[in-house]
């Protein structure tokens, strides 16, 4: 049996794509390692897939001023160590990386060990942790045309993002019971990333009185960030965050306001989501949201609120326009042509796996 590791982590958009490889690489009979940081979300999403999953010490890339700046270079030196001596012993046939700082250690070390390695970058610009990668990696897979155009051209390759299958399949009911929603009210879902969106949060949370008026809300606000003074509010639910039961609230959603991250916003279009979008501003972010939401924007898949203009009455009036329009943003999207990006990345894993 040939096997297989991936790695990708920090937040889950570096995870969830590479869990949505997971049936088709079972069912080519591959054995899959998940190699991580020791107790980063990856660690926490990969628990319930019941697949050997390997903790390395790992460090952040800032590009701004942080103390840590001065010790984490250390443990990645560490986690290359690390990585290194299982890899050697485990000696994988290849290696898929989604991304993230915990991915650098491992990609490199796997290649010092001339292990092929497969890149995916979700961004319509590369994440710094990506470009240190680049140079030893066999194969980049990226989402965006535009993307392709900044890769190197032997090596890159338009797959789009893997979308887990399972989130085509909720239940609206069993979402609405979940809730305890009603099925004769709208439903807005709230989504700003595994980590939260301080700002989105407040923004919908002070919104709440006009938004309750006429629909109900589904909120996935982030671990540590449910506000326990509003958990009685009729017709609005918070969750930190949901695995399984996730298909369900979006099988549930009539729209969306999410974040810009390239993992959700391809799940929004895969799932057919009208959506606003209110990416990361450029003052606490790299801007890969900002290009993100402008792509989907100028295609008609989203309404875009930057963050920076947003004010509660500006928020109640993208949403009821959204509503009042979602017709035509589902029919964008319908036409879109959404690429299955999953066969095109196993068969570049198992050419460079020599399956």
């Amino acid at each position: 049996m040939k096997k297989i590791v991936l790695t990708g982590g920090g937040t889950a958009g570096h995870v969830t794509p590479n869990l949505a490889l997971l049936p088709a690489l079972q069912e080519s009979g591959f054995l899959i390692t998940y190699m991580g940081s020791y107790d980063g979300i990856e660690k926490r999403l990969v628990e319930d897939f019941g697949i050997p999953y390997v903790g390395i010490a790992t460090g952040k890339f800032r590009r701004y001023l942080d103390v840590k700046n001065l010790t984490d270079p250390f443990r990645v030196i560490k986690g290359y160590g690390e990585a290194r001596k299982f890899l050697k012993k485990y000696r994988p046939d290849v290696v898929f990386s989604k991304g993230g700082f915990v991915s650098v250690p491992v990609v490199r070390a796997a290649a010092s060990l001339k292990i092929p390695c497969i890149i995916h970058e979700s961004d319509m610009t590369p994440g710094l942790a990506n470009k240190l990668c680049f140079p030893v990696a066999k194969n980049i897979c990226c989402n965006f045309p535009e993307t392709y155009q900044m890769l190197p051209k032997e090596k890159a390759v338009l797959t789009g993002t893997p979308i887990r299958a399972e989130l085509a399949q909720g239940n609206k009911l069993a979402g609405l019971e979940m809730c305890g929603f009603t099925a004769n009210k709208p439903v807005i879902m709230v989504i700003g990333g595994s980590l939260g969106a301080m700002n989105v949060n407040k923004a919908v949370r002070d919104a709440l009185p006009q938004l309750l008026e006429k629909y109900q809300v589904v909120h996935l606000c982030g671990k540590d960030k449910v506000d326990n003074l509003l958990l009685s509010t009729p017709g609005y639910k918070q969750f930190e965050y949901l695995k399984a039961e996730l298909k369900d609230i979006f099988a549930m959603a009539d729209i969306v306001i999410s974040r810009a991250g390239a993992n959700a916003i391809c799940e929004l279009l895969a799932l057919r989501k009208p959506n606003i979008l209110i990416p990361l501003p450029a003052s606490s972010s790299r801007g890969d949201q900002l290009l993100n939401a402008e792509s989907f924007g100028e295609q008609g898949f989203s309404i875009v609120l930057h963050e920076d203009d947003m004010t509660t009455a500006l928020l109640v009036e993208k949403v009821n326009e959204l509503y009042e329009n979602r017709q035509t943003f589902f029919d964008a999207m319908e036409k879109s042509g959404q690429m299955n990006s999953i066969p095109t990345i196993m068969e570049l894993i198992k050419k460079a796996a020599g399956v």
